[in-house]
């Protein structure tokens, strides 16, 4: 079993790092007052394992009958697909409308349905920077007529992505990436009840910690690949994800002046692998200095990254990226591919 399921927080107590955060979500459970929530925060900080320890002290036993939970992500990059395999939606799912109005035809049907021992149910989006602006306009009119008896959720890595009709009806909370204290304090925790500690050397624990970059999710997948390896710990081989090699390929298609290839592997990153745009540019960050350390290339992508903090479309910011690395670290000669 994964190490990140079976230590995955069950209660509000279990969740570290995020102090402020779940002092406000138990204080909104608690007192029955619950506003509409935009929860954002980098990747493994605690988000949706959050939301589900908030519905259990919302809503006791029944939390999973009061909750609806979706993923933007895989809706809008599997279409129709999602909806047909998912049995919660089959006898609404329609296969002769579009995408967009089944998904508001869903949505409808379950916010519409009665709570169980409660005034009102939990919308949950998980990505939901993955939400077209066509669906978040229908959700603005939704949340409008349903209010009083549904709140809706909003899970992002990208708050940007939230268009400013639904974050203004919202509460923002802001998770915060894990020190790097913590996460070492949490993998000697699990160590010791695995009875692992002496396949993890102390060492390579901290290394571990540091390279979570505040992912407490990744830096566990690391624990239990080092402490299950039988073997001292190389973390370059363990973090050279998939990822690693995907980036590597769009850099490759960059150098190349290929633009329509490298936009592709980029929006793939994003759908597939539910990269946030500041993600992406992280990624290709490293892959310059692997590959091709030119300062033109640094100043585009830290020029993206600040365009990422204040914009609404990561796809745009990021196929302009994309342009701008071809012109200014590979020449004219590229960027005649353009």
């Amino acid at each position: 079993m994964l190490w990140i399921e079976k230590y995955r927080p069950k209660d509000c107590s279990d969740i570290v790092g995020q102090e402020q955060v779940i002092r406000h979500l138990v204080s909104f459970a608690r007192s029955g007052s619950v506003p509409h929530l935009l929860l954002c925060g980098p990747h493994g900080t605690g988000k949706s394992a959050s939301v589900e320890c908030f519905a259990n002290v919302l809503y006791g036993e029944d939390w999973r009958e009061n909750t609806s939970i979706f993923n933007a992500a895989e809706l809008f990059s599997m279409g129709k697909t999602y909806l047909e395999a998912d049995e919660r939606f089959a006898h609404i799912f329609r296969k002769d409308q579009s995408l967009i109005t089944n998904i508001k035809q869903i949505i409808r049907w379950y916010v519409s349905m009665r709570p169980l021992n409660a005034e009102f149910k939990l919308m949950v989006f998980e990505d939901a920077q993955a939400l077209t602006f066509e669906a978040q306009q229908a959700l603005r009119r939704i949340m409008e007529r349903y209010s009083t008896t549904c709140r809706f959720v909003f899970v992002t890595t990208n708050p940007s992505a939230i268009i400013p009709a639904i974050a203004s009806r919202c509460l923002p909370l802001s998770y915060l990436p894990i020190e790097t204290d913590i996460i070492r304090s949490c993998l000697e925790k699990i160590l010791a009840q695995e009875g692992a500690g002496d396949r993890v050397q102390p060492d390579d624990r901290d290394l571990i910690a540091h390279a979570a970059q505040g992912d407490l999710r990744k830096a566990i997948l690391y624990l239990q690949v080092a402490a299950e390896s039988g073997r001292e710990i190389d973390l370059a081989e363990i973090s050279g994800s998939e990822i690693e090699t995907v980036t590597g390929s769009a850099f490759a298609a960059l150098r190349k002046g290929d633009y329509d290839t490298a936009r592709r592997i980029a929006e793939s990153m994003m759908i597939d692998y539910g990269l946030s745009g500041r993600e992406v540019v992280r990624e290709l960050r490293a892959a310059a200095k692997r590959e091709y350390n030119h300062p033109g290339i640094a100043i585009e992508l830290a020029r993206a990254d600040h365009r990422l903090g204040h914009a609404a479309n990561e796809f745009v910011q990021i196929d302009a990226l994309l342009a701008d690395i071809i012109r200014r670290g590979f020449g004219e000669e590229s960027s005649a591919a353009l």
